[in-house]
């Protein structure tokens, strides 16, 4: 073999190794913004919290080599499209809204939307209720999305881009409830701050706003992916991994079928 055939082998042996490293590594986007008890960033600048754990299960049950990726929220959805992550594992619900730009895993949990307010306000989850009140709302969101449909004729809804700077808001009186995920808020009202409210129930379902539950979001057409992050889910709920990291953080299950 002459010297320019071994240098072209060379260089495309080496391309197709650094393909095959390439296309191993999986980017996994999560919202940039703090949202315990399922991601945030510690002391040392890591990303911690419940999601984390099951991203780093589920990719190691599904042989990914996963790299955690912050996107701001409100761009998650594009960041994905534009291929600047693999999937979105970001408490994202699975929505037929969304079901129009990209495609979902199976769901990894499941969990009601609350509404929550001051201790001393006499509250329900109802638009009779919350008339007149002020609601605040995380953007872009299934909450926003239901709050604007059920209760927006009867009470002014305030947008905020993160979850904390509602609760900011809720806990300083500027606001009178907001609504949420439950496992979240169940966390803030147990923290020192949100000691002020507590949870006021659940608001009525609507699968088609609410969706069905939490599920890792790919792009159209990614069936390859999307059923390796299906093996993953499956295997760690079946092999217990997905109870004993949810034990960590939560009393009961927020899984369900």
């Amino acid at each position: 073999m002459t010297f320019k055939k071994l240098m072209t082998s060379a260089i495309a042996t080496t391309v197709l190794s650094a393909g095959a490293v390439a296309a191993e590594e999986v980017k996994i986007g999560i919202a940039a913004e703090p949202y315990p008890p399922f991601a945030s960033l510690n002391a040392s600048g890591e990303w911690e919290g419940w999601e984390v754990e099951i991203i780093d299960a589920v990719c190691k049950a599904a042989e990914l080599d996963c790299v955690i990726t912050p996107v701001a929220w409100d761009g998650i959805i594009p960041s994905l499209t534009g291929q600047q992550v693999d999937a979105i594992m970001a408490s994202m619900s699975i929505t037929e809204e969304r079901q129009k730009t990209i495609d979902f895993s199976d769901p990894y949990y499941n969990t009601p939307a609350v509404i929550v307010a001051d201790k001393s306000m006499d509250i329900e989850p109802t638009a009779e209720s919350l008339s007149g009140k002020i609601i605040g709302i995380q953007a872009s969101t299934i909450h926003q999305a239901y709050a604007n449909e059920y209760f927006g004729d009867a009470a002014e809804i305030r947008v905020y881009q993160t979850q904390d700077e509602a609760n900011q808001d809720l806990v300083s009186g500027r606001i009178d409830a907001t609504q949420a995920d439950s496992i979240a808020m169940a966390d803030f009202v147990n923290s020192d701050i949100g000691t002020c409210c507590e949870i006021k129930g659940s608001v009525e379902n609507d699968e088609a706003i609410l969706g069905q539950g939490v599920g890792a979001g790919v792009r159209k057409g990614d069936d390859a992916l999307r059923e390796s992050l299906n093996k993953g889910i499956a295997q760690i709920l079946e092999d217990g991994t997905h109870e004993e990291i949810t034990g960590r953080y939560f009393d009961t299950s927020i899984y369900a079928e």
